[in-house]
């Protein structure tokens, strides 16, 4: 334990302690008045003893009595050591002071009543003393305004007032400072800061054993101490007092003047010799002070604004004081004063003419209004500058931008160039995170003082990022100092910015019907009338079918005559306009029953197809409750369960048998158990494939449904006046218009199926597809060969899935169906965990727990394995008839690159659909066939290799063949390359009937030559989802809006034929509803008609947060572009029509957005689904999940999903989506499987050059060929050395100086920093990271060295006085990472081998995606590595400054994503071209037969 070291009591107090023991007074008394004289000198730990010892009086731990003895043996050892130099004590002199009922001398009797006013003020800190013997007044303690500007001011309620300080003279002058800081007292602070250095480690035991038990034995106490002791910290300001940023008050002039004289100089007066003038004012004078310094009484130079004032430290301001008229910053003119203060309170008034704020202190005898400091406390106040003008620009910076995200934060203030006159040049993030408490407090008054029905800015995404990283305390400002920065205009509100959503009628009546109240009504007649708002969890639960409302409705076989709601589903939002006295239920006590989803199979009967059955009697009709029914009528149908609607079908076929009489029910489905729920027409229901048998005595009565075909005009009906009722509801008329899949959630055309003459009255179109897909499912063999074999029958064709397959043909099966004989050398799940790490160097290595790193391909399968066709085959039965239940196939393996001894660096430099033929052979079950693929023999190709694969996917090459034994690479045999040529043209026609394909689509000369559509891309963006498009060959994108500018000029650059309309998407809709040809700018509209394809992606911020709507979030949403864009959808009604969106998109609001959006599509006559897929599946090094809509016109085919590509990291490829408590999955039958491998950073950009740190050269050479097959593509044909935009952000020095010092290492980020300085480009140096608190939750490190940075560690609050900066390590992410999944991620650098997280619009160490660091280099990713990663050639140009060039790259949707879908949207326009034909050829000899 450290030497004790000795109390350093000034004379005059030394003198009363003896006097005191002269005195007659009783223990108690004596006692009390011995503390109240050394109080303020004791030693930390004693002071807390004593703290602990009054609470355990007051609590009743111990009695009076004890306390009294406990307190005298305390003083008794502490005062007999000898006299040293003084130390300050802690906030208790107040709680003592309050025994004394004012009996002690020379002190005011209001001395009691005013320090129990302290102890209530003061905020339990460590470090707010309250001076010795008489600093009191009757200063008012009600806030006071000064006529300059408004402003809460805080008193402590303890100076005198002025007219006190004439009257008496002060007992005692305080020699805290003047000793300090004037005559050359070096020696003193010497000694003091060794005093300070020992008594600090007695603290530390104190704060460290905080949570321990008191009776810890002493020698515990001194082992944990010993192993690390933070460095000791001023009691008052808090710094520590071994930095050498400490700075001491070089003491004031000798003219300078008291506060009370300096008030009342000529120079200063305002009114002429009036002696009682101040006593005649409310308000305090106001002056303006220049060349101040703020110190605390040790003299150490200390900021005003870090809690310290509220915490009652006191803190002194020596200056020059000029008159409040006076402009002039210089001293000449002003008065000199010493110690103003002690500091009340420090407040903020408004941006002088906008661009610098007035500060101000109050004292209790005046305001002052800051101008320049003195040279030494220049550096503290410009801080104090910085972060009050940094908190205007992140205010008026969110006003405008309310849905802007951190980066975009961050991107806003390092382009602002502060003002001139401020003592620093540029905002980096760190200013940032240093000023993030203060900000966020800003916003939040800014907040307060806001409209109510206005969105907070505080709950902006941007905001809650910013408080997360920086670990803001919210709602900290008590209630005495709300310093809101006081505007003296309130920020502008910006009125630019989306215009209200123009929208067609059909949408704006879809959602008029949810909600009334934002979207612009063309004409202000009243709509219609609502009973619901249908966005409540009320307004989404089904009917319970049990109240007596239900009862009566006539889908639960009542009347209908009550028309009355459920009475579970009054909806909470209008039940308060409708206020009804008689059912004055509470809202909240509304039992919200979880929607069930409703199994739509009755499940009544036996469920056996009718067909085949020994059947008694067929029916054409049958009498039913006096109603006639026939086949082919649509009925309801009651069902066991009477809370449940009544079902409703169609009787497919009518008949008796040893049942009774019977029918077939093929089933309707509601469309509130379709994916739509609570958002679909009433009355509108859709087919599905369930059907079964049913009893006849189930028929409730007939009900007309009908079928609603799109109208001939349909494609011009777009955006005209429509009534949103399809049909009247009269309870018994329905209507249908689709098709619906109950698993993928598809709408489309019904399917077309006519019943043959003979089986008219027993046929069910459902039965007959649920055959067909089960005959799919299951293979078939054909075309028998002739051969010897008697256990085996040999075949030349299969059908399995639709598909037929010869031998010779390229199969693909699941990576487990066989193995090679080479063991590749698998990659050994490396833990990156070093266990000798060094905790001093690397203290937050220990946070690294999990092995699992982001962005690593560890886990990710490995691509399909492919084999050709050798034979097929099945196993002859002992009756020697074929067992053709079981379809063998004998194929030979293909090796992959990565499966040859050379393993996956060999993958690295061949073609991805590179394989090398090989003569081992396996038998595989035809079953576990996942497709059929072409592979070719190189040399055999009539076209380059490269067309060949550029042909389309499936489509596979080998130039060698692969010896396993001897691992060596030969010349293919001959039947390898022969094998190619047998089969093809051949067997064409044959087995044509049984199959569900034709063969191969390649070599089928008539082909149809698809015409690409006329696209419009809203939204547009730089153009990613435009260019997917083009690569796919469907669509030429004539027109794009992008109200971005940079964005759009992006586009224009690499799309020069198209019209891009920079504006308003709104402005433009308008326009053309209104029948104009043209815009302002005289650019041609397209009009209704021109549209073919319509694609964009909506933005959707200001409603994605939050779970539920509430009126106002659905007003924002009704008032969204998702709206807008729905109406450019029913206005032009393109034949395909796509919306992208996040992931998210399809879970906003309980899946609300999604039902919304499906809806309108289905109302306008769309064929429509939904699904989520996953950008690294289609070929680039990305994790990017986004949701698509897809619509197609009546007439056209809706398009699939397109199946995944590349295998990708399962954890990344979750795609199912749960709405409504039921799982819908994409239709994609890969699953996470795909053809190829998956892309990595490696295969991405390991060919661009090596640049550095703010790299700004636009364009370059490559410096060398490309490496990989992905750098192959997408450096693309043309010749073109040149490579443009490799360039990246400039980060400050010390965000270069941590990107510098983090490893190479797969895996690594911030936690791998060392704990050191470094000196950083701009010849700064930083400092080491300190920890000062133990942390509750993760103890200490090995050498026992506390973990935490904060308070919070301990479960305390935060305390302000704790942030450190320009450390190496930054301070925020130990100070929040516990509660944050320790920021895995930030600062984090890219793996070789791995992908990249979402590629962002602004790549940030410290942003929400932090893994931007290059694998090797020491900065930031490029533009181009981004633009690379979304899949952009290298081509593609981009437009703007690099962030705007940034932000395009982050917004685009990656091109090879939207080719693929765009490859299935071409293969859907193929199939209906190649029907057209076929029914086209068959009218055409219909005719000839006639003739």
């Amino acid at each position: 334990m450290p030497a004790r070291t000795s109390l350093s009591l000034p004379e005059d107090v030394k003198k009363r302690l003896q006097v005191l023991d002269q005195d007659g007074f009783s223990d108690e008394d004596h006692i009390k008045e011995k503390l109240k004289l050394v109080q303020d000198f004791l030693h930390v730990d004693a002071q807390d003893q004593l703290t602990s010892l009054e609470e355990k009086m007051k609590s009743s731990e111990i009695s009076k009595e004890v306390y009294i003895t406990n307190v005298k043996a305390l003083l008794g050892k502490e005062l007999n050591l000898e006299n040293g130099s003084h130390v300050d004590g802690v906030e208790q002199n107040g709680k003592t002071n309050g025994f004394t009922n004012g009996s002690h001398k020379e002190e005011d009797v209001e001395d009691a009543t005013m320090d129990v006013q302290e102890e209530e003020e003061a905020v339990k800190s460590p470090a707010a003393p309250k001076g010795k013997g008489g600093r009191r007044s009757k200063a008012n303690s009600d806030t006071k305004k000064s006529p300059a500007s408004t402003r809460v001011t805080r008193n402590s309620g303890k100076q005198p007032s002025i007219m006190s300080m004439f009257s008496k003279v002060q007992k005692r002058k305080s020699e805290d400072l003047n000793g300090e800081s004037t005559n050359g007292k070096i020696e003193q602070k010497k000694e003091e800061d060794e005093v300070e250095e020992s008594r600090e480690e007695k603290r530390l035991k104190v704060d460290s054993h905080e949570n321990a038990a008191p009776e810890e034995s002493k020698s515990e106490i001194v082992k944990t101490v010993s192993a690390k002791t933070p460095p000791p910290k001023c009691p008052d300001c808090r710094q520590y007092l071994d930095d050498s940023d400490l700075k001491f008050f070089q003491g004031d002039p000798d003219n300078a003047l008291d506060e009370p004289e300096m008030l009342t100089d000529e120079r200063l007066s305002l009114f002429d010799s009036n002696e009682d003038g101040f006593e005649s004012y409310d308000d305090l004078p106001q002056h303006k002070i220049t060349s101040f310094s703020v110190y605390d009484k040790h003299g150490h130079l200390c900021p005003f604004d870090s809690g310290l004032i509220e915490k009652n430290v006191e803190l002194y301001v020596s200056c020059v004081v000029k008159p409040i008229y006076d402009d002039n910053p210089c001293m000449d003119g002003g008065v000199p004063a010493k110690k103003l203060g002690p500091i009340n309170a420090w407040w903020i008034t408004g941006f002088d003419g906008g661009e610098k704020a007035l500060i101000g202190f109050t004292t209790a005898f005046a305001d002052y209004i800051l101008m320049q400091p003195s040279e030494e406390y220049g550096p503290i106040f410009a801080l104090m500058q910085e972060k009050i003008y940094m908190s205007k620009i992140v205010v008026e910076f969110l006003q405008k931008n309310r849905d802007a995200t951190y980066e975009d934060l961050l991107n806003k203030i390092e382009t602002t160039v502060p003002p001139a006159g401020l003592n620093f040049n540029c905002f980096t993030e760190d200013t940032l995170l240093r000023h993030a408490q203060f900000v966020v407090e800003q916003v939040e008054s800014y907040d307060e003082a806001g409209d109510s029905d206005e969105q907070p800015i505080i709950v902006t995404p941007c905001m809650r990022d910013l408080i997360k990283l920086a670990g803001v305390t919210l709602g900290k400002r008590r209630a005495a100092r709300r310093q809101a920065i006081r505007h003296p205009t309130k920020i502008e509100k910006d009125s630019k910015g989306p215009t209200k959503a123009t929208t067609t009628k059909l949408v704006y009546q879809i959602f008029d019907t949810f909600f009334s109240d934002q979207i612009e009504q063309n004409d202000k007649e009243s709509g219609v009338k609502r009973q619901r708002c249908g966005v409540c969890e009320v307004c989404q639960s089904p009917d319970c079918g049990k109240c007596a409302a239900c009862k009566d409705m006539i889908k639960f076989g009542g009347s209908g005559k009550s028309k009355q709601a459920c009475k579970q589903r009054r909806c909470p939002n209008l039940a308060v306009k409708e206020a009804e006295d008689d059912e004055n239920i509470e809202e909240e006590d509304v039992p919200v029953e979880k929607a069930k989803k409703v199994s739509y199979a009755k499940r009544k009967k036996q469920t056996q197809s009718f067909l085949g059955k020994y059947i008694f009697l067929w029916h054409k009709s049958v009498s039913v409750n006096d109603e006639v029914l026939e086949v082919g009528d649509c009925v309801s149908v009651s069902s066991e369960d009477p809370s449940t609607p009544l079902y409703l079908a169609r009787i497919t076929s009518l008949w008796e048998d040893n049942n009774g009489k019977m029918f077939h029910a093929h089933w309707f489905l509601r469309g509130i158990h379709t994916v739509l729920g609570e958002s679909s027409d009433p009355l509108e229901l859709v087919i599905v494939d369930e059907c079964e048998d049913m009893q006849l005595n189930y028929i409730q009565g007939k009900v007309n449904v009908t079928y609603k075909t799109p109208s001939d005009n349909w494609f011009m009906e777009g955006g005209m006046d429509v009534d949103i009722k399809v049909i009247e509801d009269d309870g018994k008329s329905f209507f249908y218009q689709f098709w619906y899949d109950t698993e993928f959630a598809r709408f489309e055309t019904p399917p077309k199926t006519t019943p043959s003459e003979d089986s008219k009255f027993k046929f069910c179109g459902s039965c007959e597809r649920i055959k067909e897909r089960e005959e799919k499912e299951s293979p078939r063999v054909f075309e028998p060969l002739d051969n010897d074999d008697d256990s085996r029958a040999l075949y030349a064709l299969a059908c399995f899935k639709g598909e037929q397959f010869r031998v010779g043909d390229g199969v693909y099966f699941p990576p487990e169906t066989f193995n090679f004989s080479v063991k590749p050398a698998s990659p050994v799940k490396r833990s990156h965990r070093k266990e000798d790490v060094d905790e001093e160097l690397y203290p937050e290595y220990y946070r690294k727990s999990s092995d699992y790193i982001k962005g690593s391909n560890l886990d990710a399968p490995e691509p399909f394995r492919v084999g050709r066709i050798k034979e097929i085959f099945c196993h002859r039965r002992s009756n020697a008839k074929p067992d053709v239940s079981e379809v063998k196939l004998r194929i030979y393996k293909f090796y992959r690159p990565e499966n040859t001894h050379k393993g996956v660096k060999a993958s690295y430099h061949t073609d991805i659909n590179q394989l090398y033929w090989s003569d081992e052979e396996v038998t595989v079950n035809m079953a576990d066939v996942l497709g059929r693929c072409q592979v070719e023999y190189g040399e055999d190709l009539n076209e380059p290799v490269q067309d060949y694969s550029s042909g389309g996917p499936d489509r596979f090459y080998f130039l060698e063949a692969y010896n396993a034994k001897s691992k060596s690479f030969e010349d293919p045999p001959n039947h390898a390359r022969s094998a190619v040529h047998k089969g093809k043209g051949k067997g064409k026609g044959k087995g044509k009937k049984m199959a569900q394909e034709p063969q191969e689509t390649q070599n089928e000369p008539q082909a149809p030559k698809v015409s690409k559509y006329r696209t419009l891309d809203v939204f547009s963006g730089c153009g990613g989802l435009s260019e997917g498009f083009h690569q796919a060959g469907i669509s030429e994108t004539l027109w794009a809006i992008e109200m971005w500018e940079p964005a759009a000029q992006a586009f224009r650059l690499n799309n020069p034929g198209t019209t891009v309309f920079t504006e308003d998407c709104n402005v433009l809709l308008k326009l053309v509803m209104s029948g104009e040809k043209t815009n302002s700018l005289g650019q041609k509209l397209p009009q209704k008609g021109d549209v073919e394809m319509l694609c964009g992606g909506p933005p959707c911020q200001g409603f994605s947060g939050m779970n539920r709507f509430n009126s106002r979030t659905y007003s924002k949403f009704k008032n969204s572009l998702v709206v807008s864009y729905l109406s450019y959808c029913d206005y032009y009604r393109p034949k395909f029509f796509l919306l992208e969106n996040v992931r998210n998109f399809v879970s906003f609001k309980n899946s609300m957005v999604l039902k919304l959006t499906l809806r309108c599509l289905v109302r306008m006559g769309y064929q429509c689904t939904f699904g989520v897929l996953q950008a690294g599946q289609y070929g680039v090094a990305q994790t990017r999940r986004r949701a698509i809509i897809l619509a197609a016109a009546p007439g056209e085919k809706l398009p699939l999903y397109p199946e995944p590509l590349h295998v990708f990291a399962p954890r990344a490829c979750s795609l199912s989506v749960v709405v409504d408590e039921k799982k819908y999955i994409s239709n994609v039958t890969r699953g996470n499987g795909g053809i190829y491998r998956t892309i990595t950073v490696r295969d991405t950009m390991s060919d661009l050059p090596e640049i550095r740190n703010g790299a700004a050269a636009l364009e370059i050479s490559y410096n060398g060929e490309p490496q990989s097959w992905f750098q192959r593509q997408i450096r693309g044909t043309q010749y073109q050395p040149i490579l443009r935009d490799h360039i990246c952000k400039d980060m400050s020095a010390l965000v270069e100086g941590r990107m510098r010092h983090i490893p190479l290492a797969p895996g690594s980020d911030w936690r791998d920093l060392p704990n050191i300085e470094v000196r950083l480009k701009d010849n700064t140096m930083t400092k080491k990271l300190r920890y000062t608190h133990s942390d509750k939750k993760n103890g200490r490190s090995s050498t026992g060295a506390l973990r935490g940075v904060c308070t919070c560690a301990g479960g305390k609050p935060c305390d302000p006085a704790d942030r450190q900066f320009n450390t190496l390590i930054p301070w925020c992410l130990p100070h929040t990472g516990n509660r944050h999944n320790h920021w895995a991620g930030l600062y984090g650098r890219l793996e070789w081998d791995g992908f990249f997280s979402t590629t962002v619009t602004n790549p940030e160490p410290m942003g929400k995606q932090g893994r931007v660091l290059h694998p090797e280099q020491h900065r930031v990713v490029s533009v181009r590595e981004c633009a690379r990663s979304q899949g952009f050639p290298d081509t593609y140009r981009f437009f703007g400054n690099i962030l705007d060039k940034h932000r395009q790259v982050g917004n685009a949707v990656p091109p090879p994503l939207s080719r693929a879908i765009g490859l299935e949207i071409k293969k859907c326009v193929m199939d209906r071209m190649k029907e057209e034909q076929a029914s086209e050829n068959i009218k055409q000899e219909k005719m000839e037969v006639s003739e």
